[in-house]
């Protein structure tokens, strides 16, 4: 068992090394540019669009997840242990240096994840709890391509709401356990089953309570799981604020070899970095934008820009809080502590003892958020391949046994399965990507030039008459909900002058 894991482990490296980082890089690149570097550029629309008011139906209720909700949901996913545990090892093996190239991917992938979830708005669909889409649906929709979008899906469930959860969970229980041995003095062997059993009830509370209840749980555990760890970190750097000056030169320098440290290569040290950024943020890997579809907003590029915003909050706040406590606490030796092990030590010696049970709790709403995060794209890819009832509950179910299971298994080879599976499922999703830019564009210039004249951007199919697959979107009313009548007569006229103005500037494709 333990060569299948290391043959997995090696094959699923070069995989991401060799293929799949290089193309999200050059993809990242292309969009970067053909966009006009919209993941910087706009910024502060990023901002503006998070607080957007929810349309709301003819009976006066949200259409779905705000998209505050729907940023929460894929940051909950996001922001995992691997924020805590992943960066720290990148610092371990890459030195100080990788922090740079994990920001330099996180600026580049914010490019992909605006482009990913605005494709997910523009052909999402609509479903009991409101809206629900992602790659799967813009590969059968958008690409007239269902047998790709079934094979994403299928890889989908696998890596993120069976096996990647699965691993949160034994997170959750290894952490807690030892928290609590540690403040009763107790050697319990038990304590990892009965944490299991609590997390995967309390996994069954949310999920079977669908999208609405997820929606409502991830934005309240998202920013005080965020805050936490931000107060943790400040603490840390505060204690060493002499050593903060020097942590950022080191960032610089290392980045490009020019104080290498353990010897890492400028290869290594980029490689690291890049592979740590990648999987923090998964910007193009096709997961957030399954959690994007299900926002409610008037326009796809609103809660592409969302997305992106989610990029930075996971890379530039949570990861470099991370980067910044081990690098001002600890020195980074050959042979040292790596993993949470490393945070875990820059956290006691700065803060004390007692930061082993504040750890704790932050690493229990980090998975656990996860765990809820990875459950939603579960559900979505779940209903792209079947409507019928019972499969989703089936699946509801194999997921809580799987919270279960993780929590006691030793799941080495699930790892590395799933790791070197999901590169597979990011070249899929990238391919689709590339093919539907073109669209990405077009709604892009149509939302400058909406905010350009003046209006909150609104999109209709009838903006795009040649593209077949749009289920949404069908007219004003429907995208913004009922308002009053005199605010309705002035947009309807100002969106028709535009509606006339984009069809004669507007070449058919």
């Amino acid at each position: 068992m333990e060569s299948i894991a290391d043959w997995l482990a090696t094959w699923g490296d070069n995989l991401w090394t060799w293929i799949v980082l290089p193309v999200v890089a050059v993809l990242g690149v292309y969009l970067t540019v053909r966009s006009g570097v919209v993941q910087i550029r706009l910024i502060p629309e990023m901002f503006r669009t998070l607080t957007d008011k929810t349309p709301r139906d003819a009976d006066g209720r949200p259409q779905s997840v705000s998209s505050f909700q729907a940023f929460t949901m894929s940051a909950a996913s996001r922001v995992g242990t691997g924020n805590i545990a992943g960066v720290a090892t990148a610092i371990a093996i890459g030195g100080p240096g990788a922090v740079f190239w994990m920001w330099l991917m996180a600026a580049i992938g914010a490019a992909s994840a605006f482009a990913e979830s605005s494709l997910a708005q523009l052909f999402k669909v609509r479903d009991s709890d409101g809206f629900r889409g992602g790659p799967a649906y813009y590969m059968a929709r958008g690409l007239n391509a269902r047998w790709m979008g079934v094979v994403f899906a299928v890889i989908l469930i696998f890596c993120f709401p069976f096996a990647f959860s699965a691993l949160q969970a034994n997170t959750i229980a290894l952490t807690s356990a030892t928290a609590i041995e540690t403040l009763s003095g107790i050697d319990a062997s038990w304590l990892p089953f009965v944490i299991g059993l609590a997390t995967a009830g309390l996994t069954a509370l949310v999920v079977f309570g669908g999208v609405r209840r997820i929606a409502d749980v991830t934005q309240v555990l998202v920013p005080v799981m965020a805050l936490a760890y931000l107060l943790l970190g400040l603490g840390v750097v505060a204690v060493n604020i002499e050593q903060l000056p020097g942590a950022f030169v080191s960032i610089y320098t290392d980045a490009f070899g020019f104080n290498e440290v353990l010897g890492a290569a400028l290869g290594q040290i980029i490689l690291t970095g890049a592979k740590r950024g990648m999987f923090s943020n998964e910007a193009g890997l096709g997961s957030a934008p399954n959690a994007g579809a299900a926002a409610a907003v008037t326009h796809p590029v609103k809660q592409g820009l969302v997305q992106s915003l989610g990029v930075y909050f996971d890379t530039m706040i949570v990861c470099s809080i991370t980067a910044f406590l081990v690098l001002v606490a600890v020195p980074i030796e050959q042979g040292g502590p790596s993993g949470i092990e490393l945070t875990q030590l820059a956290l006691e010696t700065s803060l004390g003892s007692w930061t082993s049970i504040a750890l704790a709790v932050v690493v229990f709403m980090l998975a656990f958020s996860s765990i809820i995060g990875n459950y939603y794209y579960g559900e979505a890819s779940i209903e792209f391949i079947s409507s019928r009832r019972w499969v989703l509950m089936v699946f509801r179910v194999l997921v809580v046994l799987a919270v279960l299971a993780g929590s006691v298994a030793s799941a080495a080879v699930v790892w590395n399965a799933a790791d070197a599976v999901m590169g597979v499922m990011a070249l899929i999703n990238l391919v689709a990507v590339a093919l539907l830019s073109g669209l990405v564009f077009r709604l892009l210039r149509d939302y400058t030039r909406q905010r350009r004249d003046g209006l909150d951007p609104v999109f209709t199919r009838d903006l795009m008459p040649d593209v077949k697959g749009i289920a949404c979107w069908e007219d004003a009313d429907t995208v913004t909900g009922p308002i009053d009548l005199s605010t309705r007569r002035r947009q309807s006229a100002k969106h028709r002058d535009h509606l006339h103005g984009t069809r004669a500037a507007e070449p058919r494709r």
